[in-house]
């Protein structure tokens, strides 16, 4: 993007018994708008004796967004929800005030070689929303605006964008945008978008100002109102972000929240079991050490 002010690069971070390239939050960028974690999850094989097994956790005052490009998972929360999502579709929950969810291989794919690959993002809730009743919406790949201009394809996962609107219910001004093009092309969207924003390139490369961006890393921009980049043949980019919010964002785990006292009640919570629990589940993910409480600032 012309007007780049940071580069991210992927690290490598172990969610359990999977290894993610993380890209947010980072020390020199905590949030990009509202969005305030995103991971990277493979490509990874597994063989037919390794699974995809994320038990019982919980989180409150965000939204995760889980978009597959290749793979499935089962995803069960305590709302009693139990879908499969799979390459294209949107998983939208939000945890609000409080919510346990487990992600696993589906059982049909147990016991069988299987690939996975995608992406897990977190979306911070508005302060007035962040305490709001637990919510989940699966949307299939077809309600998803698609389309094409000048031989770029162009797809809104999330928000609104280029006058289109994506169904997932989000709760601020964002925008989360596939671009993918088979041609060099030079794009220029910057009028299109409003707020902060940042670009995940996902393969193949892009080039702004003489300098060529390789995959695995995000380029933020100093004013989305610039955006403008050539992208180059077999290249996918995720554009994503919006306004952000005034004040900053408490992160610990999987908590997030305006204030310290919201997280120290999730964190005792946890502990003391009071979250409701997960129809036909058994266990949970124990809470980490507490060195790992981070002030977000905005």
């Amino acid at each position: 993007m012309s007007n780049i002010d940071l580069i991210i690069e992927e690290r490598p971070a172990d969610i359990g018994n999977f290894m993610v390239g993380r890209l947010l939050p980072f020390r020199g960028k905590r949030m990009v708008g509202p969005f305030i974690f995103i991971d990277h999850m493979g490509p990874v094989s597994m063989d037919d004796h390794h699974n995809v097994d994320i038990g019982p956790h919980p989180h409150i005052g965000l939204s995760t967004l889980t978009y597959l490009f290749e793979g499935s998972i089962m995803h069960r929360d305590t709302l009693g929800s139990a879908v499969e999502i799979k390459p294209g579709e949107v998983n939208w929950m939000t945890a609000g005030k409080g919510i346990v969810h487990s992600e696993r291989t589906p059982d049909h794919l147990r016991g069988m070689d299987k690939n996975m690959h995608g992406l897990q993002i977190w979306v911070a809730l508005p302060k007035e929303l962040e305490e709001m009743d637990p919510e989940f919406f699966h949307v299939s790949k077809e309600e998803i605006p698609e389309w094409e201009t000048d031989g770029v394809h162009y797809k809104l996962i999330a928000g609104d964008a280029f006058g289109k609107k994506s169904p997932v219910p989000v709760y601020s001004h964002l925008f989360l945008l596939e671009i993918k093009s088979k041609e060099k092309k030079t794009i220029k969207i910057g009028h299109e978008l409003s707020g902060e924003a940042g670009m995940y390139i996902l393969e193949g490369s892009v080039e702004s100002e003489g300098f060529t961006y390789e995959p695995r890393r995000i380029l933020v921009a100093k004013d989305s109102s610039l955006c403008e980049f050539t992208i180059n043949e077999n290249t996918t980019v995720y554009i994503f972000g919006g306004t952000p919010f005034p004040e900053g964002r408490h992160i610990y785990w999987n908590f997030v929240a305006t204030t310290p006292e919201l997280i120290e009640k999730a964190k005792e919570n946890w502990i003391a079991q009071t979250f409701p629990k997960i129809e036909g589940e058994t266990g949970f993910v124990p809470l980490p050490p507490s060195d790992r409480n981070v002030k977000l600032k905005k």
